[in-house]
């Protein structure tokens, strides 16, 4: 199951099919519990239930999602019911907030749930099975005090989350407790690794089973084991309609006349809001948890919550928003493609039609079972395990996420736990936005500051620290090469170090702080994919084209940047041929090679090494081979600054073989000296770079192959200085 064909409609059902059942029997009692604790009347939590599952799933990308009234909304709507008066008010609320979502959709709002993090995210999932399990444990012994779907901390009994798992010990009824045990230890008996292998499991859920036999162990109870038997306030309750119009009698119409009242759009903005927030978190989450990890668009989600309320708030239905317990709970079940959600809502709307009273049959510590084993599997031990192995600075935000959920709510949770994110993040960004690289030089302390690639106003404190930490009279490096955004801040703080030091006695340079905004420009370079070049390409190259790239991967190489190559495939792109469109005649002494100076991969340059160089008869055979045969379209003579070998032959050395070749050099030094009366150490790139002329006029004079390529326009022979001071190639037309 690797691609999304593979993960499709019927090719699935025999996993949705069964998965669908496990969630509708969750998501009925939620829906009525949520339409109780909102104080709307119960059938609108069923509406809700069947529109999550058929509407919203069908327009839906998310695989496993499942939609439907949500517990994180009941506050709101209790209170906007209250506000507002009239529940056929409230509605026209939901129908507009619906609009407000098909409009964030369009408008691709739901690029927000990206930037919540996985910590938070995980702390989300782990907080909600928390929850889950502390609120399913009173309906597990039967007590039943608090409706189903209550996620309050302060509950409708007046306890809260803890304390009524206390409470609630004075209160066990041991008909429940029996029916959990049972559940649990048939739900724990599917979930063996030797009934997974067995093919009617896939047909017959654990679940449903579950169901089944807690309805039975009540029936056994009322004839056998009066004492046990589970009172109807312990029992799943579905309005039951006695006829069609009765049951149509529980929908309910907006009032549109209620379009006048401002409070109206001030509650449609609340509940779209948090209903959306809401869903991306949902989203995310189930995607963390999904086994093939398929990313699910957020913006679809945004525009198929936003008809499902529309359609909601239309027939009387309670908001609607992605479920984390829902959409788990399908994924624990096995669900593959969004068929599972659909069919959840369509059994919804089955049941409460045709068999309402079987459903009423169903025992609440039956569910509780299965949501217990739900809240385990979303909060496992294991989980904080890894999160506490990743480092507080994930484990933080997981925590506080998970205690906030469980002393306010879902989002108040998420919020303090994205503070936590963002103060690690600041933290951690304070104390990386330099490397110190120190070490002697010349007898004097050498400090070398590498700076990242963006340096902000926060990091201020640590830059100016390190900056004062630094000892008088020592040299100083400040490196931005890899930094393409600096914050005035950081700019003042600098200058106003280099202005200071020199009463510190302190030796200041600095490279790539000039170029900044040049180096933004070429950020380009970056994210472009090079291969090796091919005959086609190099024919169509022409000799200004091939100049204009060496030009162009210099600038390259002198930002600290380079075009993204993988040598290994460039290796065997070559190995029946190579189309280089350069040749390049450099000095031995150079300091690098020219195809890291021109940012050039395997194959693109002939490259020649001599010391000084200078021309000779087997260079100018090269040369030849180059451009006639190979189809090189630039031969480029390119000297450097301090350069050893043109200083050798300024001091006039004399050893072995090494003077024949600085003879060659010597035109080069007659033409300085002639212009300048003598030659010093201080003249030497000067003679460099009159060497290289030198070369030219030689390859010119005694090549007539490339002396007529160049006159036909097939090659061009330029001269070039390379400065081994900042990497920088000067061209220069001779």
């Amino acid at each position: 199951m690797n691609t999304a064909k593979e993960l499709h409609y019927f090719k699935n059902l025999k996993h949705d099919v069964p998965s669908s059942i496990v969630v509708f029997l969750v998501a009925m009692p939620l829906c009525l519990g949520v339409a109780l604790a909102s104080g709307a009347p119960l059938f609108a939590g069923i509406i809700s239930g069947i529109i999550g599952g058929v509407v919203v799933g069908s327009l839906s990308g998310s695989a496993l999602g499942v939609s439907g009234p949500a517990a994180g909304l009941a506050v709101i709507v209790l209170t906007a019911i209250a506000d507002l008066g009239e529940y056929e008010i409230f509605l026209v609320a939901v129908v507009l907030a619906g609009v407000i979502q098909l409009i964030m959709g369009y408008l691709r709002a739901g690029i927000i749930g990206y930037y919540f993090p996985s910590s938070v995210i995980h702390g989300m999932l782990a907080g909600i099975g928390i929850m889950i399990f502390l609120k399913q444990l009173p309906h597990a012994f039967g007590y039943d005090a608090v409706p189903e779907g209550d996620q309050s901390f302060f509950e409708s009994d007046g306890y809260n989350t803890f304390s009524e798992l206390f409470h609630m010990m004075e209160k066990v009824s041991p008909g429940p407790v029996v029916v959990t045990l049972v559940s649990m230890g048939i739900l724990l008996f599917w979930d063996t690794a030797f009934m997974k292998k067995q093919a009617f499991t896939k047909l017959l859920p654990g679940p449903l089973l579950a169901v089944a036999a807690g309805i039975i162990l009540n029936k056994v109870f009322g004839a056998a084991l009066p004492n046990l038997v589970i009172a109807e306030e312990h029992l799943v309750s579905v309005p039951i309609p006695e006829n069609m119009s009765e049951f149509f009698g529980n929908f309910s119409f907006p009032d549109f006349t209620a379009l006048t009242n401002p409070q109206v759009y001030m509650t449609a903005i609340i509940i779209a809001v948090v209903a959306s927030l809401e869903t991306l978190l949902s989203l995310e989450a189930i995607d963390k948890l999904d086994p093939y990890k398929r990313i699910s668009p957020t913006n679809r989600e945004l525009k198929a919550q936003g008809v499902g309320n529309i359609v909601a708030g239309l027939i009387g239905g309670l908001p609607v928003t992605q479920v984390i317990v829902r959409s788990s709970a399908n994924m624990q079940a096995g669900g593959r493609t969004k068929t599972a959600t659909v069919l959840h809502g369509v059994w919804l709307l089955i049941s409460v039609i045709s068999i309402p009273a079987l459903l009423n049959q169903i025992p609440l510590a039956v569910l509780a079972a299965i949501l217990l084993l739900v809240g385990y599997k979303l909060a496992k031990p294991a989980l904080f395990k890894k999160m506490y192995k990743q480092g507080l600075g994930q484990f933080m935000p997981f925590i506080v996420t998970i205690a906030a959920m469980l002393f306010s709510d879902l989002l108040t949770g998420i919020f303090l736990g994205m503070a936590v994110a963002i103060f690690v993040i600041l933290k951690n960004n304070l104390n990386i936005p330099i490397r110190l690289l120190s070490g002697d030089l010349k007898g004097k302390r050498k400090v070398r500051i590498v700076l990242s690639e963006d340096v902000t106003f926060l990091n201020k404190a640590s830059i100016q620290n390190s900056l004062l930490q630094i000892p008088n009279g020592s040299i100083v490096e400040i490196d931005g090469s890899n930094t393409f955004f600096m914050h005035n801040d950081i700019r003042e703080i600098i200058e106003d170090f280099m202005i200071n030091s020199k009463t510190r006695e302190i030796e200041v340079t600095t490279i790539g702080l000039d170029d900044i905004n040049q180096k933004n420009e070429l950020q380009h370079f970056e994210i472009e994919w090079m291969s090796a070049s091919t005959q086609e390409q190099q024919q169509k190259l022409t000799p200004e084209a091939a100049h204009q790239k060496l030009v162009e991967g210099n600038k390259r190489f002198a930002q600290n940047l380079k075009a993204h190559r993988n040598a290994k495939d460039q290796v065997l792109e070559t190995s029946e041929a190579q189309y280089p469109f350069a040749a390049i005649l450099s000095c031995i002494d150079s300091r690098v090679p020219v195809e890291m100076v021109f940012d050039q991969g395997i194959g693109d340059i002939f490259s020649v090494r001599v010391a000084g160089n200078i021309i000779s008869t087997d260079i100018l055979g090269s040369m030849e081979y180059a451009c006639k045969v190979a189809g090189a379209k630039i031969i480029v003579v390119m000297g450097h600054t301090q350069c050893g070998a043109i200083g050798a032959a300024c001091k006039g050395v004399e050893m072995g073989n090494i003077t024949p070749l600085l003879g060659k050099i010597k035109p080069a030094i007659d033409i300085v000296r002639a212009e300048r009366g003598s030659v010093g150490e201080g003249d030497c790139d000067e003679v460099s770079a009159e060497n290289v002329k030198v070369s030219i006029g030689v390859i010119r004079k005694e090549s007539p192959i490339l002396a007529e390529m160049e006159k036909k326009g097939e090659i061009e022979i330029v001269g070039a200085s390379y400065s081994v001071a900042n990497g920088k190639v000067e061209f220069f037309d001779i």
